[in-house]
């Protein structure tokens, strides 16, 4: 068994990029997209940290730059590079457990969409995958509404 930390925080793109921002491959619309190469799904980025702390294969940096230089902007994309790592390892996930904070968007009303499409995208159990939400009391820009910031445990065998 191997326990990997995740992380990732992007700032929101208020001015310069019309769209919705992305969290866990589901779409909050009416909360502007993040500042970012990619799509800037912060979830999805730091899971992909998470794989590549047990992997000791970085793939957000050079190899998701790459990506994105061929147009690959697609958070899923690098997870799944990623995971082709941890299945080659002989690794299967058992847990992810994620933290996000920001005081936007509200996460409760759709954790139960997050948790889905987290678990089919990691091809685990929903029940594997257990995601709260906090402002932090607006003590940081996070919680004040500037961005997200997202912390995760995996959990291999």
């Amino acid at each position: 068994m191997k326990v990997s930390i995740g992380q990732d925080s992007h700032r929101f793109d208020e001015e310069n990029a019309p769209g919705s921002c992305l969290l866990g491959g589901v779409l909050f619309e009416g909360v502007p997209p993040f500042s970012a190469n990619s799509d800037g799904d912060v979830v999805l980025h730091a899971v992909t940290n998470a794989v590549s702390g047990i992997t000791c294969r970085n793939i957000l940096g050079p190899v998701a730059d790459c990506m994105c230089r061929a147009g690959i902007r697609d958070s899923r994309a690098y997870l799944a590079e990623a995971l082709k790592d941890l299945e080659r390892l002989g690794h299967r996930i058992s847990h992810l457990s994620l933290t996000i904070e920001g005081k936007r968007p509200k996460i409760g009303p759709r954790t139960e969409e997050m948790r889905a499409s987290l678990a089919a995208l990691l091809g685990i159990r929903e029940d594997s995958v257990g995601i709260t939400a906090t402002t932090g009391e607006g003590l940081t820009d996070f919680g004040r509404g500037l961005g997200v910031s997202v912390f995760c445990i995996l959990t291999v065998e």
